[in-house]
């Protein structure tokens, strides 16, 4: 139990939801790492009292059912919930004028009814004293990308879903922030990322030349649970080393 509550990150065990799962745990809060297996983060370097704070819950996000088992089981490790991070997401991609239907509306599931899903799931938790939702988004919301309708267009309703919530919700002391990653090398695309034409791509695209890290995105959501801001809600903030406005 912590004294600060419990935080849920979806998808908690790999990549950025890992490394912000050990980083809102390093800051003494209960970490609930939902995962389809329920592993605890893969996070070298990360202190043992850390990983103590990290609680793995087997959960499929795109099961309405799954989530509330996972909150509910949550819920149980003592002090309230006070955040949310809807990290969960999917990337599938190919050109639009044959794109299958049925993974146009998997990447909706697992990225946007999720988040939708999980909001609503964790509303009786927040409603009487408040919290801090952050949303995983990306800054291909407000971009054209050739073979990504999908993706984009699902991130884009991330945005929206922040938007609405937090006016909606403003009343009950609940914020809600998207945070939009650009290009993030983790541990499940660093060979892609790190060599290749992509690298070579990212290093014209990108103003400092490489792209960002996990613990990039683990700073800053950090620092919004850091922060005591009530007036900042519903917008989207991007961490995208400035490559979405350079021309």
């Amino acid at each position: 139990m912590s004294e600060k509550g419990t935080i849920i990150v979806t998808g908690g065990s790999r990549g950025i939801g890992a490394s912000i799962a050990v980083t809102l745990a390093e800051l003494g809060y209960s970490v609930a790492c939902l995962s389809r297996r329920g592993e605890l983060p893969a996070v070298q370097g990360a202190s043992a009292e850390a990983f103590s704070r990290c609680h793995g819950f087997t959960c499929d996000v795109t099961s309405s059912d799954s989530l509330r088992d996972a909150f509910a089981g949550a819920a149980k490790l003592g002090g309230p919930i006070v955040g949310l991070v809807n990290n969960a997401g999917i990337h599938l991609e190919g050109p639009s004028s044959n794109f299958s239907r049925d993974d146009y509306e998997t990447v909706f599931s697992t990225n946007t009814t999720s988040v939708f899903m999980s909001c609503q799931h964790i509303y009786p938790h927040m409603a009487d004293s408040g919290g801090l939702i952050i949303n995983i988004g990306s800054f291909f919301d407000k971009m054209g990308v050739k073979r990504n309708l999908a993706y984009c267009a699902s991130k884009a309703a991330v945005g929206a879903i922040t938007r609405c919530l937090a006016v909606e919700w403003a009343g009950k002391g609940i914020r809600v922030i998207d945070v939009a990653p650009g290009y993030i090398t983790t541990d499940l695309n660093k060979d892609v990322m790190l060599a290749g034409p992509l690298r070579e791509y990212l290093e014209k695209r990108i103003p400092g030349r490489t792209p960002g890290t996990a613990e990039d995105v683990a700073k800053l959501v950090k620092a919004l649970f850091i922060v005591d801001s009530p007036f900042l809600s519903g917008e989207t903030i991007y961490i995208d080393g400035a490559q979405g406005i350079a021309h």
